[in-house]
């Protein structure tokens, strides 16, 4: 990948001096996985940053001898750079859910980058707050009607991976089990509530293309609380 493509696809890099992203594509290193396997096991985090060129990814917690899915994630977007400074034992992993291509970048290249270039800096720590914040904003809702909860979930992925269409914003076909999880509800009241919104008008799922078109995002985002 060109280091412009690079810093367009990535936002993290779009302050970057254009030697730090050529210097890091230099030294990363390319992954491709198949859907449903393990790009990250719990014993691997803290050893590199890895940047999500195309497809997606959820990360899990395991728990007894479930799982349940923490985060959905897609291009443009990169995981592994909390534990590079939490060396703590870590119980989650990254498994692919559609075809992904990575670009890896060691811990200590990683954070050699962090410290040659501060607006590089300044830009991962605003980056890492907009995290937290949105951690805080979905711990607030967890006392809202599953809709609500729902809503917010498609409209934040829709903000962060939404591509325009002709029908409305697309996002991927996630699992009805893992939007479940991300959505802290259950399953069932998952389906139920697609089927509503899709009666309504402002969900539609394309299974050719494999996604979820928000057709009347207004709306959307007027049920999830964020207009």
């Amino acid at each position: 990948m060109q280091p412009e493509a690079f810093s367009e696809l990535f936002p993290l890099f779009d302050v970057a001096n254009p030697e730090t992203v050529e210097w890091l594509l230099s030294v990363a290193t390319e992954h491709e996985y198949p859907a449903d396997r393990a790009v990250l096991m719990e014993d691997a985090w803290g050893n590199a940053v890895y940047f999500i060129e195309s497809g997606w990814v959820k990360v899990r917690r395991h728990a007894g001898d479930g799982a349940v899915t923490l985060a959905v994630l897609g291009p443009g977007d990169f995981f592994g750079e909390m534990a590079i400074l939490d060396e703590s034992p870590r119980s989650t992993d990254v498994v692919a859910l559609a075809p992904v291509k990575l670009l890896s970048v060691s811990a200590q290249r990683f954070i050699q980058t962090l410290f040659k270039d501060s607006q590089l800096h300044h830009r991962m720590l605003q980056l890492m707050v907009q995290r937290l914040r949105l951690t805080n904003f979905r711990f607030q809702l967890r006392n809202q009607p599953p809709a609500i909860k729902l809503a917010n979930t498609l409209a934040t992925l829709c903000e962060a991976y939404g591509q325009s269409s002709e029908e409305g914003i697309a996002i991927f076909n996630i699992p009805q089990d893992d939007l479940a999880d991300v959505a802290d509800i259950s399953e069932e009241e998952t389906s139920k509530i697609m089927e509503k919104l899709i009666e309504k008008g402002w969900v539609k799922v394309d299974e050719a293309q494999n996604a979820i078109l928000l057709t009347n995002t207004k709306q959307l985002s007027q049920l999830a609380g964020k207009s």
